[in-house]
């Protein structure tokens, strides 16, 4: 016992000796740390933060360390401690949640119960430490509740929706017992707390039975509390409350709607009232909780207080100058607008006066940035509100967080008020514009950058109401920004959304809209990230062969390699809107890159590659062709034998390929359409074609059979083949696809095909089948050309009453219902 006294003593000397600000002392105290072996590691630590007698940052600092190897070594330690061991420190943590007096030690050790909790938790979902959920019931401490309902808040948000599917009858009863526990305040916010992180990540399905108690229970508390405030001030459970009301009706959308008006006269009242400084952050909840009801209930039910709650948040906004910078309020009211902007549509144009300005300050905010060496870097820490974009060269970019939260929230209403009000925005689009091209530079966080390229493609929607000339201009000033961006991003992320609005950017404008320097430019770029990721891969492979090469490192190189094939996607989303906008004549400037195409579509490249490579030829083939043919001999052979890959994905980019062939290529490919044909039948007939994984490139072949018999017959034998199309249809996944095999459907009917038709008509019930499966799973849309024919062919067959019977008759009652929508809306 001694020796362990002792060694206990050592250990306080070394955890103090951690804190020392002499460097040298703490580089020796973190080597002889780390030569502690796990289990006494474990010992020490827990003995610490129970010792009365221990100063309090040796405690704090114990408690820190526990953590620590908890969330980082949990898997070498944890399983590796006899099951006595394991027992004594839940029953330790327990008790000294609740017998520990420091308010600041006792919230670590919550901490370390929450992250214990959180590793307990095996990969089918299930607690391993099931004494956690007991932990609620009243006859416990409040500290140890208060602990219990930090674990569940964080366990409902890390294993989402596992958790929440595994524990939601003993959960949701538990954390609404614990929230009426009156005479416990702070206990009460945290359950409140943990029913929010529980219900935002809750499927709906799950949810809806327990609407009704929730609801109840939630009214309960919220008329008690609101009762608190106006006589004690107390306003710490009714901010939580608010927030819990505003999850549940977001996740319950229109389920919510009969219980609108149990809670919008009391809400609209905080709004009103609540005026007083302290209660800024309980009158922002409100606000926010308001605005997604109204969301969740829709236009139709809100309707009566939309106006009422339009005029509170116009005097709040009023008032919107007098406001300090730091008022908590301005965040949810901005949030709030836009809420209200998605659930009045146009009507809401009116109010973009009044909105406009604070929003654009708020968006305007300039961050404070500081480029920083490494020794530099050490020295700050991202808990010191910093964020950090590693710039190589042992240097990096930090961006101090406060208010850029603010400042992103602001640019992503920006970019919904333009997605949802379109011309109605425009007189604010110049302005705007100008704000958000200044953002193509890092010295804003990743959330502005994303939500500045988002508003591109859709700010140039708003603009075209004022003609083809202010359209140009705003373009011009636009584009250099997003080839410049794409050119210097750094984050993968940021840089796969400026792509995809840049491409987005370029299908609207349209031939014309790149001149001769900007295409040079995005030629440079391209071919750098296509040259980058071979390199990429390359290193990827030399890590495997290294000795480090574990489990672990395999993962993370297939995380990098999954950033490598999004960027990818990118780059053939960008040449997709070039190919489509400027045909034939951006040949010659794609030849840079065509090596490094052929490159994609090698037969030992991973499958993605060839996917990627073989979309972008048939891009080339679809709207270059018959000039397309030149480069025939690159990609032709490769993407016949790619049509009975392995890979499914690289199946479907082969088979689309046959298609546009057989619909644009021109004479120069018949010989490879006739080819094909036997190779496409073969993978539809395959026994497994219509699995889950398989199904999309199956319909991708069956399409490919329909184009090559309508734009190329001479190539096949469309008799001998048409029976077996015919039942292969409907096609209900690639929407795309199925309107061509309608297209070509409705041209066999109308002229009449006997095959199609058969003998007296005897096929019409199995195409009624077809068109009535195509209407029910939405592949035949009313806005689609062909639905107009089919609606026809329907009505032609009403005519004869024998016919019309016959045809219905093997429908069943969701078939029927589609052929009458059909006709109604068609």
């Amino acid at each position: 016992l001694t020796a362990m006294a002792d060694q206990q003593q050592q250990f306080y000397i070394l955890l103090g000796n951690l804190m020392s600000p002499d460097n040298n002392v703490r580089k020796q105290a973190e080597e002889t740390y780390d030569t502690i072996l796990g289990q006494n590691k474990v010992t020490f630590l827990l003995q610490a933060i129970r010792d009365a007698s221990a100063a309090e940052e040796v405690k704090q600092m114990g408690a820190v360390l526990l953590r620590r190897l908890l969330s980082s070594s949990f898997e070498e330690i944890y399983p590796g401690l006899t099951l006595e061991m394991q027992t004594v420190i839940k029953t330790e943590l327990l008790t000294s949640i609740q017998q520990e007096t420091s308010p600041n030690i006792r919230k670590k050790v919550c901490d370390i119960a929450a992250e214990l909790t959180r590793n307990l938790i095996d990969d089918d979902g299930n607690n391993q430490w099931p004494e956690v959920l007991a932990s609620f019931s009243p006859p416990q401490h409040p500290r140890v509740r208060y602990a219990a309902c930090n674990a569940i808040g964080q366990m409902a948000t890390d294993f989402a929706p596992t958790f929440q599917k595994k524990f939601h009858d003993k959960v949701i009863s538990a954390l609404l017992q614990t929230m009426e526990d009156q005479s416990n305040p702070r206990v009460q916010a945290h359950a409140a707390a943990a029913l929010i992180n529980f219900t935002e990540d809750c499927p709906k399905s799950l949810l809806i039975p327990y609407l009704d108690s929730l609801v109840q229970h939630l009214h309960v508390i919220m008329v008690a509390k609101l009762q608190e405030l106006i006589q004690k001030g107390t306003k710490l459970v009714l901010e939580q409350v608010v927030t819990s009301i505003a999850s549940v009706a977001d996740t319950a959308e229109e389920k919510f709607v009969p219980y609108y008006d149990l809670f919008m006269p009391s809400l609209k009242h905080i709004v009103e009232n609540g005026v007083q400084k302290e209660l800024r952050l309980l009158r922002g909840k409100t606000i926010e909780c308001i605005s997604l009801i109204g969301l969740a209930v829709g236009k139709e039910k809100f309707m009566p207080d939309a106006s009422a709650v339009m005029q509170l948040l116009l005097k709040t906004q009023t008032d919107f100058n007098d406001l300090e910078d730091d008022d908590p309020q301005i965040s949810y009211m901005i949030s709030a607008w836009a809420r209200m902007c998605k659930i009045l549509g146009k009507e809401f144009q009116q109010y973009l006066p009044v909105v406009m300005g604070p929003l654009m300050k708020t968006a305007s905010i300039k961050p404070e940035v500081a480029l920083l060496d490494t020794q530099d870097m050490e020295n700050i820490s991202e808990d010191d509100g910093w964020e950090f974009v590693n710039l190589g060269d042992q240097q990096s970019f930090g961006i101090k967080t406060a208010g850029l939260e603010e400042k992103a929230t602001a640019c992503q209403m920006l970019v919904c008020y333009a997605k949802e009000l379109k011309e109605g925005f425009v007189e604010y689009t110049e302005q705007v514009v100008k704000l958000m091209a200044r953002w193509r530079f890092l010295n804003c966080g990743s959330r502005v950058r994303v939500a500045a390229a988002e508003s591109m493609p859709l700010l140039l929607e708003c603009a075209r109401v004022r003609g083809p000339e202010y359209l140009t201009q705003m373009w011009h000033f636009m584009c250099d920004a997003l080839i410049k961006a794409i050119g210097t991003e750094p984050d993968s992320d940021v840089l796969s959304e400026i792509m995809h609005s840049f491409a987005k950017c370029i299908e609207l404008m349209g031939d014309g809209c790149l001149n001769n320097e900007h295409f040079e430019e995005l030629g440079g770029i391209l071919k750098g990230k296509l040259e980058e990721h071979f390199k990429n891969q390359e290193l990827r492979q030399t890590k495997r062969q290294d000795e480090d090469y574990d489990e672990e490192v395999e993962e993370s190189l297939q995380d990098e390699d999954e950033n490598d094939v999004y960027i990818l996607t990118k780059v053939s989303d960008v040449l997709h809107s070039v190919f489509s906008s400027y045909k034939e004549k951006v040949l010659p400037w794609f030849e840079q890159l065509l090596q490094l195409i052929v490159q994609l579509i090698c037969p030992t490249r991973p499958w993605a590659d060839r996917q990627w490579g073989l979309c972008i030829f048939d891009d080339v083939v679809e709207h270059c062709s018959p000039a397309s043919f030149k480069y025939a001999e690159y990609f032709l052979r490769p993407m016949l034998q790619s049509l009975c890959d392995t890979s499914s994905e690289v199946r479907q980019a082969a088979a689309y390929g046959v298609g546009v062939m057989a619909q644009y290529g021109g004479e120069t490919y018949r010989p490879f359409c006739t080819e094909a044909i036997p190779l496409l039948v073969r993978v539809i007939q395959a026994a497994d074609s219509r699995a889950k994984e398989n199904v999309n490139a199956t319909e991708n072949c069956i399409s490919a059979v329909g184009k090559v018999m309508r734009f190329r017959p001479e190539c096949v034998n469309v008799n001998e083949i048409l029976p077996h199309w015919l039942s292969w249809l409907p096609l209900n996944e690639d929407k795309e696809e199925a309107v061509h095999t309608f297209d070509f459907l409705c041209d066999l009917i109308e002229s009449n095909n006997p095959i199609v038709l058969g003998l007296d008509n005897a096929n019409l019930p199995k195409i009624f089948l077809i068109i009535a499966d195509g209407v029910a799973n939405e592949s035949i849309k009313s806005e689609d050309a062909c639905s107009k024919r089919l609606a026809n062919v329907v009505r032609q067959v009403q005519v004869s009453a024998g016919l019309w019977t016959q045809c219905v008759s093997t429908l069943n009652e969701t078939q029927q219902k589609a052929i009458k929508d059909l006709l109604n809306t068609a």
